[in-house]
């Protein structure tokens, strides 16, 4: 989720269907094989569509066995699940969606891209591939949209392993406000997102999407910048959309949750990256003690909030222990 650390301070200133697969490259199918990392161009090679009635669902579709759905945080897309995907294929058929309004997925003119939309598009998408039951892995945003899928689908998931996210309490958290603020304005995309995807170093500064969400100070590359950020300022109508789903994350979406989370039986996971400057560092404990098989948290002391991308071996192993299954 984007805010700013600083913003704080002084930054922001400144700041139903049937699928329709396309091809999959060689040099797609290699990357993924664990032979070197997955880079964007053979990402882009593996992408999916999946007909819906919220729009044409762009995804990853990759491994063998029972299914897993990975949610990427705001303003990322599925590209943030790469490493995980490459880890865990051999153990899961990994499921890998933008959400609408996000990364490359179609919507059509009108269709709104709240957290419960999303939560009606994922149902419908797993049911368009073919996925009955998941697993659950969600960072940011779309943890908020797991929680709530969680609870309105509980015998669709068979695990759920939350990172850095909203939770009912610290929802939307605080420091997204002046993010909010410019989103209602329609001015977010242009004062951010676009100056981001023209100056690269600029997006990894220190009150850019790098700084604030991603310990390592050479990340994201170039190639994830444009992957990522790049649909969302193509053109006013994807700026709009991106606007909508900002403005989607307020009032707070998961009001009123605490309770139905209680009441939700499937085994869970948290991972808390403590170096996140967006939400609290509290919320994993939060979690832990609001869901009833949580089997415990694993906090990360250098971890800021988009730490899956970083780490994805702690994603698998942690994923592989949540689903008792072996490396």
């Amino acid at each position: 989720m984007l805010t700013a650390p600083f913003a704080r301070r002084h930054f922001l200133q400144s700041l139903a269907g049937a699928a329709l697969a396309l091809g999959t490259s060689g040099a797609g199918a290699a990357a993924l094989s664990g032979t070197g990392p997955l880079d964007a161009a053979a990402y882009r090679s593996l992408r999916r569509y999946a007909g819906t009635p919220f729009g044409h669902v762009a995804y990853m579709d990759q491994g063998n066995g029972p299914d897993a759905l990975f949610l990427h945080g705001f303003p990322l897309n599925s590209f943030q699940w790469r490493g995980a995907i490459d880890r865990l294929s051999a153990h899961r058929r990994c499921l890998a969606p933008d959400f609408l309004g996000l990364g490359y997925s179609r919507v059509p003119d009108g269709q709104a891209v709240t957290p419960l939309v999303q939560v009606r598009m994922l149902a419908a998408f797993l049911d368009g591939v073919g996925a009955n039951t998941v697993d659950i892995v969600a960072n940011d945003s779309g943890g908020a949209v797991a929680q709530l899928f969680v609870t309105q689908y509980p015998k669709r998931v068979r695990s759920l392993l939350l990172t850095n996210c909203d939770t009912e309490p610290d929802s939307p958290p605080p420091a997204l406000q002046p993010v909010l603020e410019m989103a209602r304005a329609g001015t977010f995309a242009d004062r951010w997102l676009a100056r981001w995807v023209a100056d690269k170093d600029l997006a990894r500064g220190p009150t850019g999407l790098g700084g604030q969400t991603f310990s390592d100070p050479t990340r994201p590359t170039d190639e994830a910048i444009d992957y990522y950020l790049g649909p969302l300022v193509s053109s006013p109508r994807r700026k709009d959309l991106v606007h909508a789903y900002t403005l989607g994350l307020d009032p707070n979406p998961l009001a009123g949750i605490e309770k139905e989370l209680r009441r939700v039986a499937v085994p869970a996971r948290i991972i808390w990256g403590m170096a996140d400057t967006i939400f609290d560092p509290a919320g994993g404990d939060y979690l832990a003690s609001v869901l009833p098989n949580c089997q415990g948290v694993r906090h990360l002391p250098q971890a800021k909030l988009f730490f899956p991308e970083e780490y994805p071996d702690v994603i698998a192993e942690e994923a592989r222990k949540l689903w008792g299954v072996t490396a």
